[in-house]
């Protein structure tokens, strides 16, 4: 069994990689293709899915062999990354704001 930490990084993965082909006007991604990117197991990549589905993050196509044919962000889940985009952006600036 993955640890949480290593479970995190997987949603995050997921996350930023969904948001990423928003950002490229793509709506949704093959389970395949996300597969490829992110190079994960199978178990890992459907607990993955799975998670973020029921947490309300996602939407996934699963085919009848219980894998993602296709994958999508949901409205709540292109707000979460956008908010911690903002919240990066602002980071990043105050970084680079000279000091006091």
């Amino acid at each position: 069994m993955t640890r949480l930490r290593e479970r995190k990084n997987n949603w995050e993965a997921v996350l930023r990689s969904l948001y990423g082909a928003v950002e490229r006007n793509r709506l949704e991604v093959s389970g395949s293709v996300l597969r490829a990117e992110l190079g994960l197991p199978d178990e890992d990549l459907s607990a993955a899915f799975a998670y973020l589905a029921d947490e309300g993050l996602i939407i996934v196509d699963w085919t009848s062999h219980r894998t993602p044919a296709s994958v999508s962000l949901t409205h709540e889940g292109i707000c979460l990354m956008e908010g911690l985009e903002e919240e990066q952006e602002e980071m990043a600036e105050k970084e680079a704001e000279p000091g006091d």
